[in-house]
């Protein structure tokens, strides 16, 4: 995941009046009510935080992002983000403090590390492992502080699109709604990235695509049992998914989520003959590598997230190779990753809370939201509160002047909860409508077909995992009476083979 290549003005140097970013005096508020309540601030606060590979903008920029906003913002990210936070927490809390910042590769290598004992304060899962941390009451709650809109600087809560707070405040794990621990940060869409030049866009929207003999040896699938199984699900309730019935349902967002998370032992078993089918028609089962092998054209589709899913498509754009992103008719998986505060490293301490809490909101500052954007190409869950730099941001990326071959391309969803808003309707170019745009800002109808893959039970997740290792491994009950025949002739003429050999000196000594 990198900064994508896009056209910008080129700046030297850039004044922090130019970024349109008012920093706070150096004598904050913060000190001066700590001293007439007696209270003693700390020298240092070591905050530890945890994060994706490549998640955050690491700063470096040598061209500036002008946009179009009320206030004409130009964006330049000469420091890290964390850098600037540091910064930004002195000036803003006249508090030092130290981010000890590291990455993990996936969910599971995270886990694995609080597991042996790593302890961090800060970390960004995605939805299914802040559910099972919750289950484990491993999180510490978000302070009151933190959903007060009238603070000026909690840009979360004042600024994180209604359609993403929705989904957090009605989702649940242990009777809990997840915004009583989880922030969000990205998010997204799972689906098909394609060659629309061998591929139909028909073929690229139905999950069945990834068994499809016709494409046998081109297609890739994700390594990881999650999203594996969410697809083999997709493919085996296709009919019922599909349903007018349950298409037209006002309850049909529901009824999808009760189907695509299904953990009986009848449908593992047949997620896993499924699962099977697909392992003998894929080219391979990958986490990162399906970008480049569908920008080289060593394959034609590929099961992606929507974040990776632009980065392709802008990548194959360079070298003048059109790629296209389908979401599966049947159902699509919305995920999401999320700031959370660890138990552990928290210890109940208020200052290091406050200072995780900063963070949060610090990186939920539009300017930085941008910033992120751009160097991840993910899109945030932040649509800026009563700021159009977002909006602006998104009309920078995918917006034209062109008259002819555009399409109006409605975001009001995000950015105000009214998808007929003409404020945040974007005028694209026409194949937008299955390409970055669409990946990045789902319309309607798909929006209407994704569902959230909950967190499985010790029970089921052992059940699923048992699954993936017959899926991923050599599984000896698939061997047939002829398979078994032929091994153990082969074994049969090996042992005597070996027999001869030893005995060889007897047998020659025999002879003269």
């Amino acid at each position: 995941m990198r900064r994508r290549d896009r056209k910008r003005t080129v700046i030297k140097r850039v004044t922090v009046g130019l970024l349109g970013i008012s920093l706070l005096p150096l004598t904050p508020v913060a000190v001066s009510q700590a001293a007439e309540n007696g209270k003693k601030t700390p020298d240092k606060i070591v905050l530890r935080v945890a994060n994706w590979e490549e998640y955050i903008d690491e700063g470096g920029w040598d061209e500036a992002i002008e946009l179009e906003d009320e206030n004409h913002s130009v964006i330049l990210g000469e420091n890290s983000i964390v850098e600037d936070f540091e910064q930004w927490y002195w000036a803003t809390y006249g508090v030092q403090v130290e981010v000890e910042y590291s990455t993990y590769g996936n969910n599971e290598d995270l886990y694995n590390q609080l597991t042996l004992g790593n302890t961090m304060d800060l970390i960004c899962p995605s939805e299914y492992m802040f559910m099972k941390l919750i289950s484990e009451d491993r999180l510490q709650p978000l302070s009151e502080n933190f959903f007060d809109t009238g603070e000026e600087n909690n840009y979360y809560i004042r600024g994180v699109s209604g359609y993403i707070k929705n989904i957090f405040d009605e989702n649940t794990i242990e009777g809990q709604p997840w915004s009583k621990f989880a922030a969000g940060y990205m998010w997204g869409t799972t689906g098909i990235v394609y060659n629309p030049q061998v591929i139909s866009e028909e073929e690229a929207s139905h999950w069945k695509l990834l068994k499809d003999p016709k494409y046998k040896g081109q297609v890739t699938i994700k390594d990881n049992v999650r999203d594996s199984y969410f697809a083999a699900l997709g493919i085996l309730n296709e009919e019922e998914l599909l349903q007018d019935k349950l298409v037209k349902s006002a309850q049909r967002q529901q009824m999808m989520a009760k189907i695509m998370n299904r953990t009986d032992d009848q449908t593992v078993e047949a997620a896993e003959d499924t699962l099977k089918e697909i392992k003998k028609n894929a080219y391979s089962f990958e986490s990162d590598s399906g970008k480049s092998d569908m920008v080289t054209g060593k394959v034609l589709a590929n099961y992606q997230w929507s974040g990776d899913a632009v980065y392709t498509m802008d990548q194959a754009d360079v070298d003048d190779y059109t790629l296209c992103y389908a979401v599966p008719e049947e159902c699509t998986n919305i995920w999401f990753d999320g700031w959370v505060m660890l138990k552990d490293g928290i210890k109940g301490d208020p200052e290091k809370q406050q200072a995780a809490e900063a963070f949060i909101n610090f990186i939920s500052r539009p300017d930085n939201v941008v910033r992120n954007m751009d160097y991840i190409g993910y899109t945030s869950v932040i649509a800026g509160g009563d700021s159009d730099l977002i909006f602006s941001y998104a009309d920078w990326c995918y917006g034209t002047e062109e008259e002819e071959g555009t399409v109006e391309y409605p975001v009001g969803f995000f950015f105000s909860g009214d998808n007929s808003d003409q404020d945040y309707i974007i005028t694209a170019d026409a194949q937008q409508t299955n390409r970055q745009l669409y990946a990045q800002y789902p319309p309607q109808d798909v929006l209407e077909r994704t569902v959230v893959m909950q967190y499985f039970d010790r029970e089921n997740n052992d059940k699923i995992n048992q699954m993936w290792v017959n899926v991923r491994c050599f599984d000896l009950t698939s061997l047939t009476f002829a398979d078994w025949g032929k091994i153990i002739f082969v074994a049969v003429a090996v042992i005597v083979g070996i027999v001869i050999f030893h005995r060889r000196d007897d047998v020659f000594r025999k002879r003269r």
